[in-house]
């Protein structure tokens, strides 16, 4: 399985997000983490319980602003 790369149509869409509802805008990012090659995510039979106990060991701030910015060449 390859690392997420996000593209510019899911930046927009998480920028977006993070301006209406920060905590909403990562909550999109693990799950987009998360998802497989079909885009489905598999939780367990208490999804809700299971996205805090990700989010709370994914990110150090939910509400801080994640997506990171590939690195481009050096120049």
């Amino acid at each position: 399985m390859k690392p997420f790369a996000p593209n510019r149509h899911f930046r927009r869409d998480y920028d977006r997000i993070f301006k209406r509802d920060p905590a909403a805008a990562n909550v999109f990012l693990l799950l987009a983490e998360l998802a497989n090659e079909k885009g489905q995510v598999q939780l367990g039979p208490c999804p809700e319980a299971e996205i805090q106990q990700l989010m709370a060991a994914r990110f150090n701030n939910p509400r801080a602003y994640q997506l990171q910015l590939p690195a481009g060449p050096k120049r």
